[in-house]
């Protein structure tokens, strides 16, 4: 974290990742940028169950947790924990900064917000890249890779990619009054 508590775009989004289907941020790595211990963080989250339902928060499983070591050496470093790490949405960290009540979980709060925008407007802005990708899908379909791992891994790649290309699950509703067409 920089001096006044602001912390680089690059910090945030590489802790952003995609699972079941949804951008999301871990409670470890949540509580790290919030500068809080995991245990509070989560015990807040406990005392304000209610606002977090199941599509702002969930739970990893024992095999999403393991496919996540293995994928990055990052989330290896911590060790073993007593209990599942929580993933948080977008509409999650947003609660979080509600309930953790600080000026400092308020500040990164907007940034994690606005880091995730960011990388919507940026995949959005892109559909050339889709096509691209596309391409070299089809042409590593066609043409037998000997390197199995280089395929295992350009393919987690492709899935990453088309992850963070799909529309929002849930999508705002727009504030105020509407007219009825």
């Amino acid at each position: 974290m920089g001096q006044d508590g602001i912390v680089s775009e690059s910090v945030i989004t590489s802790k952003i990742y995609v699972i079941r289907g949804r951008k999301v941020m871990l409670d470890r790595d949540l509580s790290e940028l919030y500068g809080v211990e995991v245990k509070r963080l989560n015990e807040q989250v406990k005392r304000n169950k209610r606002r977090f339902p199941s599509h702002y928060m969930f739970q990893l499983t024992k095999e999403e947790y393991t496919a996540l070591r293995s994928q990055s050496a990052i989330l290896k470093r911590g060790g073993h924990r007593k209990y599942m790490p929580y993933a948080f949405t977008e509409q999650g960290v947003a609660m979080l900064s509600s309930v953790l009540n600080s000026d400092t979980a308020i500040k990164i709060s907007i940034q994690i917000i606005d880091a995730f925008v960011k990388m919507r407007e940026a995949i959005s802005q892109q559909p050339e890249l889709r096509l691209i990708l596309e391409k070299l899908q089809e042409k590593m379909k066609t043409q037998d890779l000997i390197n199995e791992k280089v395929d295992g891994q350009i393919r987690v790649i492709f899935e990453y990619i088309q992850q963070l290309t799909k529309p929002e699950e849930n999508p705002r509703r727009r504030i105020g009054f509407h007219k009825e067409t």
